[in-house]
């Protein structure tokens, strides 16, 4: 993925710590087995069965994010590139897109859906609309998904030994893909819809939610290539994201742990649902083909 030298996001922050974490923590529901860091859990997920305890925004000091480390520089270019997408599809049907921030903390954070710790992952909150990315995370997907920079191509000293980039970019512009779900009242209507149904309906639409955000991932790399001059894909870049989203599937990681694989219990969808649904997006860069709901709602 060419990124470097690209401009950078000016809402990327870190945190200096969250002090005590908030009730009993996102950490809590996570389904046991190393790759949940990938993605995590869907914070209005969690807070609808009232396992995180939402408090009134972050308390943890933060500060701009200065470029003095790779992995900064990178969450800036990626998140910046998701900004200008949005906006243009915001404008093309006469909306305004507002910007979501971007907190990079270290061991736990607090934010305004309860507190959160490194083995939560990247995760957005709709509370504050802000993504939160733990420092450990590109060590992580290096160790879990295999993925370096030189099976990239790329002979660039900076990404030798790094997790593949365009991997990288797929978590953040995902946790992206719910805020823009946010700003456009699908998780709203996600949280109310769930309140009324049973448990296995309301994972059902969880599972649409999340392969919905898959699809913006899809969409956010079809628009940004004609928005960075020459295109930022690189050989292998689709490939990395396709083996990021079959190896998460709720189906893949109840194998990886030796549970039983019950689809009512699925909240994030199967590995296959998962690249079909990103792939749809990467294909037709149009947000009109990512209708999980088809009526769900």
């Amino acid at each position: 993925m060419k990124w470097q030298g690209r401009e950078g996001s000016s809402n990327v922050r870190t945190s200096s710590g969250g002090g005590k974490l908030m009730g009993g923590g996102i950490g809590g529901i996570i389904i046991a087995g190393i790759l949940w860091l990938v993605f995590g859990v869907n914070p209005m997920t969690a807070l609808q069965t009232g396992q995180v305890v939402a408090g009134g925004g972050t308390s943890s000091s933060t500060e701009p994010a200065g470029d003095d480390d790779r992995d900064t520089r990178f969450v800036k270019v990626v998140l910046k590139d998701t900004e200008k997408v949005w906006h243009q599809v915001f404008n093309e049907g006469g909306q305004t897109y507002q910007e979501p921030s971007l907190i990079l903390f270290s061991g736990q954070v607090n934010s305004a859906c309860g507190g959160a710790t490194s083995a939560t992952g990247p995760f957005y909150c709709p509370g504050d609309q802000t993504v939160y990315l733990d420092t450990s995370f590109f060590a992580e997907m290096s160790q879990n998904f295999g993925i370096t920079g030189d099976q990239q191509g790329s002979g660039d000293a900076e990404n030798r030994g790094k997790a593949g980039d365009f991997a990288q970019a797929y978590v953040i512009s995902h946790e992206v893909g719910h805020h823009v779900q946010t700003l456009l009242g699908i998780s709203q209507q996600v949280a109310e819809a769930s309140r009324q149904v049973t448990r296995a309906q309301a994972n059902q639409l969880s599972v649409l939610q999340e392969l919905q955000a898959d699809c913006f991932a899809g969409v956010w790399a079809n628009r940004n290539e004609t928005l960075v001059d020459g295109g930022f894909i690189e050989a292998g870049d689709v490939d990395e994201a396709i083996n990021a989203a079959g190896q998460i599937g709720d189906d893949r990681l109840a194998e990886a742990s030796g549970r039983a694989v019950t689809p009512d219990s699925f909240t994030h969808g199967t590995s296959q649902q998962r690249i079909q649904w990103f792939t749809r997006g990467l294909e037709s860069g149009n947000v009109q083909a990512c209708d999980t709901f088809s009526g769900a709602l």
